[in-house]
């Protein structure tokens, strides 16, 4: 856990946040602002900054990251009509929370780039 780290926080449970999903490496919970009707974030519970940090020690959480977002697709409805995943990296990138995290937005057709 990184001090100071809203998410690293969420992650222990010392801040009230229903998850959606968790197991030993992931959790899913809904984004407190909501561009689309299902708007949540898939994130691994091991402090990991951005995606700029992950090597080649990370290939299999990386692959539990992306089947975790297949799972909660479907979970939530999604997974037929689809949605969209983004990966904001560093601050020009819209990185706000130095935690990696992928947006999982559907529910209604989503266009643009902007989170």
């Amino acid at each position: 856990m990184a001090a100071g780290c809203i998410f690293c926080q969420i992650i222990a449970g010392e801040t009230a946040t229903e998850f959606i999903y968790q197991d030993e490496q992931v959790v899913v919970f809904k984004d407190i602002n909501p561009k689309a009707p299902v708007h949540v974030l898939v994130m691994p519970k091991e402090h990991i900054n951005s995606l700029n940090e992950l090597g080649p020690e990370h290939n299999q959480l990386a692959g539990t990251l992306l089947t975790t977002i297949v799972k909660v697709a479907q979970q939530l409805g999604i997974k037929e009509s689809g949605y969209k995943t983004i990966i904001n990296t560093g601050r020009e990138g819209g990185q706000l929370i130095d935690h990696l995290h992928i947006h999982v937005l559907g529910g209604k057709k989503v266009s643009g780039f902007a989170i």
